[in-house]
């Protein structure tokens, strides 16, 4: 089944041309403020604009209001021309409303010529996804038809972003005006009573198209209308931006299975770990700079498989058997290093959430002024501390070490006292993992490393960079302020030592984080209890652990106050009709009640989760709203209404919900954008309460989020590029033979030694993992002729796709 994803821009029918072609991605990685986004865009993208707007800080108005400063708008060229991708300032430009458009029309166009008449007639069936021009959050769209000097109008349908019109426009045309090479251009518009129109978008379609057979009919992008973009000169500021577009075919499941093998033999049935397989030529090939992408890819493949613990197992077997120095274990940015640190963040984000977020929370809202740096301590930063005269130095320093000693014991108590709330598939990868290290260095003197491998990921790895930013593991949805950033800083640092294990105090150049020392060296001693209670777990538990589900049942992933649609009674306006009510989400049920601290909850379970969508804003005339529907045991489909504050509370909402119940078997193909209110859909008008949705669903989440849902076939295409640009690299070292001559040259021939089976002579020659290397280069090859026969195919149709000029 082809997948759809969400674009930027609406949404994209891709994946439907070729015989094999699954689907395409494009990757879009951007920075800016700071932060990385990567976004799906779609097959047909031609520019990406980046809007800059001052945010308004009323929550009482979503952020849709939000004032424009300006824009930067790309084109695909610019940004896939440069490999590395495009970094550099740009000046903001002036927003034209007319180049702001989106969405897709359904049209069906036909030149009919008989003795008395030649006319094109032009069916204009629906549109989608049109862009909100009124202050409701919807549009009074209509469409013109327009060739030459003739016109015509559909009638106008009012409030919606979906209109249906199923209309037939016919223009008359002089019989000269069939040998013209002119456009065909269908027009969307939004009906205003008072002041002129707005431009939704337009198709142009070439007039040579129609006299081929039969009519044309499909979906057509909306295009802007084409005004030449101002630049202000700088006036309006500038934005520096970090844009890189990847650009990905995806083929079918069947064309990666044979590579899937190949990875799986790796780890299930190695003859010796030290012997070569295509994970350790993967390694080979792997550069510094994608080798966090590729571990994050891994292991999700392992955890699609079900092998992510013997992955793990056999790349830290192969890491610590390389290893002879126990004080370097694992502190280079080895596979094996990333592999843990990606794994740990997969599926131990709502572990590190509850362990964390109580605490992170009290320091952003405390907002202490911590300094122990005497380089860096500012008197005039800080509050007075006492009233009878200045603040000093000395007090500074005491208080900051009074509230860091605070800070840190509670981290402590929390992470130690957390061993249940561990998952249990990250508690056996860190029991192998410790297995292997005991193994390696049995001497006495290396009692402390078998605690140090575990502690160095645990703590260094994975809670120390989440107080550092919290925002990164989405501890907080902003960045810290600079006070708070040092106070967090600080606390990493102090965090790092514990999981030193207190080895390296005193020896650093940080002398004045002396006062915590004490703190860190009495945590020694617990925190090897942790570790010890930690790894003590049945190895067979993980077979009963889905290791795909990253959610914790006991966990909650989000709550708060929400506005749920009253749908029983008569029905009530819209304003009336949403009744405040406070939201638990965790992996298991979607609970709410009318308060907190209310003793009887409604729940629904996560299992019957078949679709969350958001939902048009003329459904209930009001914003932000979405839609939770759900499927009961006789097949009977329901649905929640859920009112959000604002746009960003949505969208956290809509992803969460998406997250936990993403490998529900029963999702829906479609849905309806709208409401069934007064006897029919608002969206498409239909009658039938039960009718088929009609827009596709969009259950997948934002790519390069740290709990991204699995997708098999795009995380093998990544290992796929990799293995490809180190082909060659694997073809010399593996597989060319040496020559015979060189070879005789060297020794005289042994008679008695002479193999009689030619097959074993050409076995003898061969190359340690030769035979593995030219399983993995002819499977290469296979998907690269997949690929190029893709790439003819597509180049043989592109002259009849004409939907997106």
């Amino acid at each position: 089944m082809t997948k759809k994803y969400r674009s930027v821009e609406g949404t994209d029918d891709d994946g439907n041309k070729m015989f094999f072609l699954k689907r395409q991605i494009n990757n879009l990685q951007q920075n800016g403020n700071g932060g990385k986004k990567t976004i799906v865009i779609p097959l047909n993208l031609r520019n990406v604009t980046f809007i800059r707007a001052e945010r308004r800080f009323n929550h009482s108005r979503p952020s849709s209001h939000d004032d424009v400063i300006g824009k930067i708008t790309l084109s695909k060229e610019a940004i896939g021309s440069q490999a590395k991708g495009l970094d550099s300032w740009l000046n903001l430009t002036r927003v034209d409303p007319d180049e702001e458009v989106q969405g897709e029309i359904h049209l069906s166009l036909q030149l009919l010529k008989d003795t008395e008449k030649i006319s094109l007639r032009c069916q204009v069936i629906e549109a989608r996804d049109l862009a909100p021009r009124d202050i409701s959050g919807t549009s009074d769209p209509f469409t013109r038809v327009i060739f030459n000097n003739h016109s015509a109008e559909t009638s106008i349908i009012k409030k919606t972003r979906f209109p249906h019109w199923v209309e037939t426009l016919e223009l008359e045309l002089d019989p000269e005006e069939l040998r013209e090479e002119g456009t065909v251009t269908v027009e969307v518009w939004d009906w205003d009573m008072v002041g002129k129109n707005d431009f939704l978008g337009k198709v142009e379609i070439p007039f040579a198209c129609l006299h081929k057979t039969p009519p044309l009919e499909g979906w057509f992008r909306l295009l802007p209308l084409g005004n030449d973009e101002v630049d202000a000169g700088g006036k309006l500021g500038a934005l520096r931006l970090k844009v890189r577009l990847v650009e990905d075919r995806i083929l079918p499941s069947v064309y990666y299975q044979p590579l899937i093998h190949l990875l799986v033999e790796s780890v299930i049935s190695p003859t010796e770990v030290e012997d070569s397989s295509a994970l350790t030529m993967l390694e080979e090939v792997n550069t510094v700079e994608s080798r966090q992408d590729v571990a994050m890819t891994l292991v999700k493949i392992y955890l699609g498989q079900g092998l992510v613990v013997p992955f793990l197992d056999y790349l830290n077997t192969r890491e610590v058997n390389h290893t002879a120095d126990p004080n370097t274990l694992f502190r280079s940015n080895s596979l094996a290093s990333k592999a843990m640190e990606q794994f740990m963040k997969a599926v131990g984000m709502l572990y590190l959430h509850e362990v964390l977020k109580p605490i992170i929370n009290r320091i952003f809202d405390e907002k202490k002024y911590i300094e122990l740096d005497p380089c860096k301590i500012d008197l005039n930063r800080t509050r007075r501390i006492s009233f009878k005269s200045a603040v000093s130095e000395a007090e500074v320093r005491d208080s900051s070490v009074e509230m860091l000693q605070s800070y840190l014991t509670t981290i402590i108590e929390s992470i130690v006292g957390s061993v249940d709330q561990c998952p249990p598939v990250m508690r056996v990868a860190f029991k192998q993992l410790h297995k292997r290290v005991e193994e390696q260095f049995a001497e006495p003197e290396h009692e402390d490393v078998k605690y140090l491998a575990i502690s160095g990921f645990f703590f260094l790895r994975f809670f120390a960079p989440a107080i550092l930013t919290p925002k990164l593991f989405q501890l907080r949805d902003q960045h810290a302020d600079t006070r708070t950033s040092r106070t967090l800083l600080l606390l990493a640092k102090a965090l790092q030592s514990v999981g030193n294990l207190g080895l390296q105090l005193g020896h650093g150049k940080e002398q004045w984080m002396a006062p915590l020392h004490p703190i860190i060296l009495r945590s020694v001693a617990s925190v090897k209890d942790f570790l010890d209670k930690l790894i003590d777990i049945d190895h067979d538990i993980v077979s009963e652990v889905p290791q795909r589900a990253v959610f914790m049942p006991s966990v909650t992933v989000k709550e708060g106050y929400l506005n749920k649609h009253k749908a029983e009674g008569p029905q009530l306006l819209s304003r009336f009709a949403f009744k405040k009510r406070y939201f638990w989400l965790t992996s298991e049920t979607l609970s709410y009640a009318k308060t907190p601290d209310w003793q009887v909850r409604s729940s629904i379970p996560i299992l019957c989760v078949c679709a969350v969508e958001r939902v048009d804003e003329n459904a209930f005339q009001q914003q932000n709203v979405m839609q939770v529907i759900t499927q009961d045991n006789d097949g009977q489909l329901h649905t929640m209404y859920i009112q959000c504050k604002n746009v960003n509370e949505l969208n956290q909402w809509l992803s969460a919900i998406r997250k936990v119940s993403i490998y529900n078997e029963r999702m829906l193909p479609s849905f309806h954008p709208g409401a069934h209110r007064s006897g029919k859909w608002t969206c498409c008008l239909q009658v039938d309460r039960a009718v088929t949705g009609c827009s596709r669903t969009h259950s997948a989440v934002t790519l390069g989020d740290w709990s991204d849902p699995l997708d098999p076939d795009v995380e093998t295409q990544t290992i796929y590029k990799q293995l490809l640009q180190g082909r060659d690299k694997l073809r010399k070292k593996y597989v060319e033979i040496p020559d015979a001559d060189q070879t005789s040259s060297n020794t005289e021939p042994n008679t008695d030694s002479v193999l009689s089976d030619g097959a074993e002579c050409y076995d003898a020659l061969m190359k340690p993992g030769q035979s593995v290397a030219a399983r993995l280069l002819a499977v290469i090859e296979d998907l690269e002729q997949a690929h190029a026969t893709f790439q003819r195919r597509e180049k043989e149709d592109g002259t009849s796709v004409i939907l997106n000029p």
